[in-house]
C-alpha cells in the first residue's frame, strides 16, 4: 500500500502556493501566487533586428530525463533554462543523478541507466511545468517507489487521469485529488507489464509518459495514436541508443519500444523553441514597418503549423538558412510586417500548434475578416482554460470573438487594446497579449508577468532589443 504521511507545507514562493494538504487532497489552505508583478506593452514603433528565443521547451525536458536514464555523461548545450526545465533538472536530481551547469554554459547529466534512479527523499515540485510533470510521472511509475508530486495553483488544477490511465494498466498504484489532479503519489508495480495503447485524444505527452514507462519493462511496449503528435520523444529515445520503431498509417503513428535498454549518453544541441518564437514572428507581422529574424528555430514538421497557418493569412514569412541538427531541422525564419486576412484553421493541425493559438488569435484580431480555429479541446485543460482565457482577453481589448465548446472564431480589424487581460498564470496568455499591446491603438497590460519565466525568461529584453517598449504596473498606471 502506499504511504499516508502528509506532504510538508513548505511550498512558498514566487509562482507556488501554500499547501497544508494530505496526499488524499484534503486542503486547509490555497494561497495563490502573492508576487504577481503586472506589466503594460505599449504601441510600439518598428521592430527590427535578429533575435533567438529560449531553447525548445519539449527538446530540453527530454534531454535531461534521457539523460538521467543513460549510463554516463550528457551534454546539452542551448537548454531552456527557464523555471520549466528548472523543475525538471531538480527532479532528475531527485532520483539521484547528478545535473550541474557548467562555467561554459554546457549542462552535465550523468545518469544512472534504465532502472537505476533511486526513491526520492522528499516531495517533487514540479510548479507550473505541465510537460515536466507528466513525462516525470512516466518515468517514476514504472519504478517500485512512492513518489509525491505537487505544483503551483494552476498546476494542481490540470486533469493527470490521461497519463495515469495507462501507467494503471501497466500495474503502477496511485493516489491522487479527485480527477486525478496533484498532489499525487505514484508507486510502480515489480514488475510491471507492457501494454498496447491506444490514445484517446492526440496527446504527446500521454505518448511520451507510456513510452517513457515502458524504458524499464521488460517486452515490447505499443503506442498506437489515431492522429500523429510531435514526435520528439521518438527521436530523442533513437539518438540515445532505445530499440524503437514507428509505422505511419492513416494519418496516425503506431510507436513500439522494447524495454531495458541500455542508454548511451548523448551530446544534446538544443535548437531555440518554436513554440516560443512565435510571439516574435507575430510582433514582427503586426507592428508596422518591422522586420524580424528569428534565429536557429525547430522547424520539425510537427511544430510548424503555426507558419504553415500565418503564410496563409498572408504573411510574409520566409525560412532562410534551412539545415539539419541533431537529427532534426532548424532555420531561421525571416518575417516582416504584413497584411493578414482571416482563414480556416482545420481541426486536424491542431496537434502541430496547439501552444500557438493564443497568439494566433492575437494576430486573427488585427487580421481582415474571421478567423475560425477548430479541434480548440486540449486549450480546456493547459496551465489555465486557455481557450476562455483567451476570449475574455479579445474581448477586454475591444476585439469579437465567439467562443465553442472547442472552437474560436476571430473578427479581425481595428484593436483598439487598453484593456487588463486576466492570465489565470498561464505564461502564454501573458505573453499573447503583450505582442497585441505593441500592435494596438492603446497599451494591453497583464496582471501578472511573473509566470513568462516559466518559457522565456527574457521575453521582454529581447523584444526591447527589437524596439519594443513596456512599462511596468506603476508606470502602466
Amino acid at each position: 500500500m502506499l504511504p499516508t504521511a502528509r506532504i510538508p507545507a513548505a511550498l512558498i514562493g514566487p509562482d507556488k502556493i501554500l499547501w497544508p494538504v494530505d496526499i488524499f487532497g484534503k486542503s486547509r489552505t490555497r494561497m495563490t501566487h502573492a508576487f504577481a508583478q503586472p506589466l503594460s506593452a505599449l504601441p510600439s514603433g518598428r521592430l527590427a533586428g535578429r533575435v533567438m528565443a529560449p531553447g525548445d521547451k519539449s527538446i530540453s525536458h527530454r534531454a535531461l530525463m534521457l539523460g538521467a536514464l543513460a549510463i554516463g555523461e550528457t551534454t546539452i548545450s542551448g537548454l531552456l533554462e527557464s523555471g520549466d526545465i528548472m523543475a525538471t533538472a531538480a527532479a532528475m536530481r531527485a532520483f539521484g543523478a547528478t545535473v550541474e551547469r557548467g562555467t561554459d554554459d554546457i549542462w552535465r547529466v550523468n545518469g544512472l541507466g534504465t532502472g537505476g534512479l533511486l526513491e526520492p527523499e522528499g516531495i517533487i515540485d514540479f510548479a507550473n511545468a505541465g510537460t515536466g510533470v507528466r513525462l516525470t510521472i512516466g518515468i517514476a511509475g514504472a519504478h517500485p517507489f512512492a513518489t509525491t508530486f505537487v505544483g503551483d495553483a494552476s498546476l494542481s488544477r490540470r486533469p493527470m487521469a490521461r497519463v495515469l490511465d495507462p501507467l494503471r494498466d501497466m500495474g503502477a498504484e496511485v493516489i491522487a485529488r479527485s480527477g486525478d489532479r496533484l498532489p499525487l503519489t505514484i508507486r510502480g508495480a515489480d514488475p510491471m507489464a507492457p501494454i498496447e495503447y491506444r490514445v484517446p485524444m492526440p496527446s504527446a505527452q500521454v505518448k511520451s509518459a507510456v513510452l517513457l514507462a515502458g524504458l524499464n519493462i521488460d517486452g515490447v511496449t505499443t503506442v498506437i495514436e489515431p492522429v500523429a503528435t510531435r514526435d520528439h520523444t521518438e527521436r530523442m529515445l533513437k539518438g540515445f541508443g532505445a530499440d524503437i520503431t514507428t509505422e505511419h498509417a492513416n494519418g496516425g503513428t503506431i510507436i513500439r519500444l522494447v524495454g531495458r535498454p541500455e542508454l548511451t549518453p548523448q551530446r544534446v544541441t538544443v535548437p531555440a523553441d518554436p513554440s516560443s518564437s512565435a510571439f516574435l514572428f507575430v510582433a514582427g507581422l503586426l507592428v508596422p514597418d518591422s522586420e524580424v529574424t528569428v534565429e536557429n528555430v525547430l522547424l520539425n514538421p510537427s511544430r510548424i503549423g503555426l507558419i504553415v497557418t500565418l503564410k496563409e493569412m498572408g504573411a510574409d514569412l520566409a525560412i532562410e538558412n534551412e539545415r539539419q541538427s541533431g537529427g532534426e531541422t532548424i532555420g531561421d525564419v525571416r518575417v516582416r510586417a504584413s497584411r493578414l486576412n482571416g482563414v480556416h484553421v482545420p481541426a486536424e493541425r491542431a496537434p502541430s500548434m496547439i501552444d500557438e493559438y493564443p497568439v494566433l488569435a492575437v494576430a486573427a484580431a488585427f487580421a481582415e475578416g474571421d478567423t475560425t480555429m477548430e479541434g480548440l479541446a486540449e486549450l480546456r485543460v493547459k496551465e489555465s482554460d486557455r481557450l476562455a482565457a483567451v476570449a475574455r482577453g479579445l474581448e477586454a481589448n475591444g476585439v469579437t470573438c465567439r467562443e465553442g465548446d472547442d472552437s474560436l472564431v476571430v473578427t479581425g480589424g481595428r484593436v483598439r487594446g487598453g484593456g487588463t487581460v486576466t492570465t489565470h498564470l498561464d505564461h502564454r496568455i501573458a505573453m499573447s497579449f503583450l505582442i497585441m499591446g505593441l500592435a494596438a491603438e492603446q497599451a494591453v497590460s497583464v496582471d501578472d508577468s511573473a509566470i513568462i519565466g516559466t518559457s522565456f525568461p527574457d521575453f521582454v529584453e529581447q523584444l526591447k532589443r527589437l524596439g519594443a517598449d513596456f512599462a511596468d504596473g506603476a508606470e502602466a498606471a
